[in-house]
C-alpha cells in the first residue's frame, strides 16, 4: 500500500543558489578557489551562472562592476595618453582628445624619440678590432666570457658544431705594438718579457711584457723567453735594421727575406694577419713605398711600408702535431659532434693543381705584377 509522503516546499526552483531562499536543512556548498578561478565549477558554464529568476530583472546599477583604473588595458591606455601628451603639441591634437601638459613641462618629440629609441631592441654590438676597445678599460687580468653556442643575438644558430667546453677567460691582447697618442708621433721604446704562458682562446702562446708604467699581453714568438728585451720602433731609415726576434718594425725598415708575423693591413690598425700558432710570412720586396709579403697560404699581399710587423715566427710551432686521442677532448675544446653518415667523395676530393689567386692589395697605388 503506497503511503503519501509530504514534500517540503523549498521555494522557487532556480539554478543560482545565491538567489534561492535559505533553508535550515540546506547549506551552500563551498566552492574551490581553483575551480572558481579557472571557471570549472560544477553546474556553471565558463565559471558564470546564467541569469535566471530575479537576477535577470535587476537593474544595471545593482550589478557589480570591475574597478576602474586596473588591469593591463587601463595601464596601456594611461601610458598611451602620457606619450601622446609628450609627443603631440596641443594645437595638433585631434578633435575630442584632451590637451597634454603645459608647454613648460612638454619635452620635444625628437629628444624623447631619441631617448626611447632602442629600448626594446638588442644591446649594441661592438664591430671594432680588437673587440674589447669600445667596451671596458684595458687590463691584464683575465675577463669572463659568455658562451654563445654558435648563436647570434636573435638566438638562431649561425655556426654549427660549437657548444659546451671548459670555461674560458679572455686575456686582452694588444695587437698595436706602437703607442699612438693624439697630437704626437709614436716614439721608439723597449719592453721586457715577464712571462710566457698558454692562452685558451687562441692556438699561440702569449707573453706578458712591461715597459714604462704599463703592462700588456702580446702574441709570443717562437724563441721568446722571460727576461728578453724587445724593441718597438716606428722609424724607417736609409739602411735596413738588424732586428732580433720579437722586435716590431715597419716593413720599410726590415731587410728583404725577413720572416715576419703579426702583420697589420693598415698603419695603426693593429695586427690582423699571421697570428696563428707556428705561422710566418716572408717579406719579398719593397716597391714605391709599398711592401709585398707572402702569407702562409702562399698568397701575396701588398701593403704600405709603414705597416708594422713582428720579426720571427709565432710560438707553439708543434700545435698542428697534437693528438686529440678521444672524442671527449673535442668536447672539452667546445666542439660538438658531427654526423657520422658516410659521404660520397665527388670531384671536390683529391689534390688539385691551380694557379695562385691574384695579389691582394691594401694600397690605392697601381698593383705590381708578378714579373716585376
Amino acid at each position: 500500500m503506497a503511503v503519501a509522503v509530504p514534500v517540503r516546499d523549498r521555494g522557487p526552483v532556480c539554478r543560482d543558489r545565491s538567489l534561492s531562499p535559505p533553508s535550515p536543512t540546506h547549506l551552500p556548498q563551498r566552492r574551490s578557489p581553483f575551480k572558481m578561478q579557472h571557471g570549472r565549477h560544477r553546474g556553471s558554464a565558463g565559471g558564470r551562472a546564467p541569469p535566471c529568476g530575479d537576477r535577470a530583472a535587476l537593474p544595471a546599477e545593482a550589478l557589480p562592476r570591475p574597478r576602474a583604473g586596473t588591469g593591463p588595458a587601463a595601464m596601456a591606455a594611461a601610458l598611451c595618453r602620457a606619450f601622446r601628451a609628450l609627443l603631440w603639441p596641443a594645437a595638433s591634437l585631434p578633435a575630442g582628445l584632451p590637451a597634454g601638459p603645459p608647454a613648460s613641462l612638454r619635452l620635444p618629440g625628437g629628444a624623447l624619440a631619441a631617448a626611447c629609441r632602442g629600448l626594446g631592441g638588442s644591446a649594441p654590438r661592438c664591430t671594432t678590432d680588437p673587440m674589447w676597445k669600445c667596451r671596458i678599460k684595458y687590463t691584464v687580468r683575465p675577463v669572463g666570457m659568455k658562451k654563445t653556442g654558435g648563436r647570434d643575438h636573435t638566438g638562431r644558430i649561425r655556426v654549427r658544431g660549437i657548444g659546451g667546453g671548459h670555461k674560458r677567460r679572455y686575456r686582452m691582447i694588444d695587437f698595436q705594438r706602437l703607442r699612438y697618442e693624439e697630437g704626437a708621433a709614436p716614439q721608439p721604446f723597449t719592453e721586457k718579457v715577464i712571462n710566457v704562458r698558454y692562452d685558451p682562446c687562441r692556438s699561440a702562446d702569449i707573453a706578458l711584457v712591461a715597459g714604462g708604467n704599463r703592462k700588456r699581453w702580446i702574441i709570443a714568438t717562437e724563441n721568446m723567453q722571460p727576461g728578453d728585451i724587445i724593441t718597438n720602433s716606428p722609424h724607417i731609415g736609409r739602411m735596413a735594421v738588424s732586428a732580433n726576434e720579437g722586435d716590431a718594425y715597419p716593413l720599410g725598415a726590415l731587410p728583404v727575406g725577413t720572416l715576419i708575423c703579426n702583420l697589420e693591413s693598415h698603419p695603426g690598425k693593429g695586427a690582423q694577419y699571421i697570428r696563428a700558432a707556428g705561422t710566418c710570412g716572408v717579406l719579398l720586396r719593397k716597391v714605391n713605398g709599398t711592401a709585398i709579403v707572402q702569407l702562409p697560404s702562399k698568397r701575396h699581399m701588398q701593403v704600405l711600408e709603414t705597416c708594422v710587423a713582428t720579426v720571427g715566427r709565432v710560438s707553439n710551432v708543434d700545435h698542428n702535431k697534437r693528438v686529440i686521442g678521444k672524442a671527449g677532448r673535442n668536447r672539452w675544446l667546445g666542439k660538438r659532434p658531427h654526423t657520422g653518415l658516410w659521404h660520397r667523395k665527388g670531384g671536390w676530393a683529391g689534390r688539385k693543381i691551380k694557379p695562385l689567386p691574384p695579389m691582394k692589395s691594401y694600397v690605392n697605388q697601381p698593383r705590381v705584377t708578378a714579373q716585376e
